[in-house]
């Protein structure tokens, strides 16, 4: 985090004419939020890194970002925009996961170096109805959002391991065909089938219509995204968000868009797979938490570890072709079950990953759980390596891939605006507020 904020000061040193920077507020740790903006168009285009904290690759983004906005023209002056790029907005998260950013990158540093808050403290997350005590993190980027009501926003993301796909809450004709060149040309495989997007809209190959926030449970939000969000709040000044994820270790089976050949023995197996790891899961938990809860961070590593936990049953039930009841699943090919598989190993080594942290930290393992942990994480570690063909994907190249898939979804938002505008209709950037919950 340090050597981020202190790039883009270096940034605007070298650039004080077209670039500033500012603090548009303060972490729940007392961490300032920056904001670099270059440029000095009347248009606003606004970028958000790190809303997750295992996602670093947006910080490497939005410098890459800004040296292409000062670098280029036809992306400020020309355009008349002005880029404001949030260096992080989770930085105190972000630096729970320094131990794995040092490297090496392998799948056990990562994931036994790994930390994600729980549901409740993730700042791009806008609960329903409580615009008054939201996270001072959220509040920050509400108050940005009110400020430049940008006609384009990007939201940073990282997928740990699959492949890379977009998810816009506008359409953005063009920009599957976008995605789709870049990620040839650097080797970045395009997830089909995103577990994330199981029931969104398709707008194209790895492209995905998120749907408009409604009231949900927390179940339902951490296992469908059926909430208010950071992503909508915009919305009401015509703003087109999008959602640009961009994998660590790439996949190559989620790509394959062919029919599988038995794919209801394929979820029962990942179903009863989730099952079975939460299970053994949740009994480590039970023998580990009387010698952690009182711990360093105890609170803060335990409540993902129950969130995880409470889910994975429902899950399970969801995808399971014997159980399943209210909801059908979409058609499902190659792509769309290796990811649901990937989605389920993914939550088992999380949890795995943030036990052994509380026992490593609490200084003393009373029941033995370190060997059973550390066992079950090289297991699935190895089992994402050889059995899925994980790969890692230099930090260069994910910074590349995002950086020119954001650009490409900002030229398309700025062109359908001013199509919008010699139309003569009301460009996105130019529509009265509205209430949310209503498209």
């Amino acid at each position: 985090m340090d050597e981020l904020s202190a790039r883009a000061a270096a940034l605007v040193a070298r650039h004080p004419r077209d670039a500033r920077l500012r603090r548009v507020g303060t972490s729940r740790a007392g961490t300032p939020l920056w904001l670099l903006s270059v440029g000095h168009g009347s248009r606003h285009s606004l970028v958000v890194a790190g809303p997750h904290a295992n996602e670093p690759v947006g910080g490497g983004t939005v410098l890459r970002l800004a040296e292409r906005a000062l670098a280029d023209p036809r992306l400020c002056e020309d355009a008349d925009v002005t880029w404001n790029l949030l260096l992080c907005l989770d930085p105190d998260g972000a630096r729970r996961n320094e131990r794995w950013l040092a490297g090496p990158y392998t799948l056990g540093n990562y994931f036994r170096n790994f930390f994600r808050p729980g549901f409740l403290e993730q700042p791009e997350w806008l609960p329903e109805g409580a615009d008054g005590a939201v996270l001072p993190e959220t509040r920050a980027l509400l108050d940005v959002q009110d400020e430049l009501r940008p006609f384009f926003q990007c939201s940073l993301h990282g997928v740990d391991v699959g492949g890379a796909f977009v998810e816009l809450t506008r359409d953005l004709p063009g920009i599957s065909r976008r995605v789709a060149q870049i990620a040839a040309r650097l080797g970045v495989p395009r997830e089909l089938g995103p577990y994330d997007t199981l029931y969104w809209p398709r707008l194209g190959p790895a492209v995905y219509r998120i749907p408009p926030p409604r009231p949900g449970g927390r179940i339902a939000a951490i296992t469908e995204a059926a909430v208010e969000s950071t992503w909508f709040h915009p919305h009401r000044y015509g703003t087109v968000t999008a959602v640009v994820e961009a994998p660590m270790w790439g996949v190559t089976s989620v790509e394959k868009a062919m029919p599988p050949p038995d794919g209801d023995a394929v979820l029962r197996a990942v179903s009863r797979s989730l099952r079975r790891d939460t299970a053994l899961l949740a009994a480590l938990l039970a023998r580990v938490r009387p010698s952690v809860r009182e711990g360093p961070d105890a609170a803060r590593l335990l409540a993902p570890v129950d969130d995880y936990l409470l889910v994975g049953p429902d899950v399970a039930d969801s995808w399971d072709p014997d159980t399943y009841t209210l909801r059908p699943l979409p058609p499902l090919d190659t792509a769309r079950l290796t990811a649901l598989a990937l989605s389920a190993r993914r939550a088992a080594l999380r949890t795995a990953g943030l036990l052994h942290q509380l026992v490593t930290r609490a200084g003393q393992d009373p029941s033995g759980a370190l060997p059973d942990l550390d066992r079950l994480i090289d297991a699935w570690c190895a089992d994402y390596r050889d059995g899925f063909g994980a790969r890692w994907i230099p930090v260069t190249r994910q910074v590349e891939y995002q950086s020119r898939v954001v650009v490409a979804a900002f030229e398309l938002a700025g062109r359908h605006a001013r199509v919008d505008s010699h139309s003569g209709e009301r460009g996105w950037g130019s529509h009265p507020a509205v209430p949310m919950h209503r498209e």
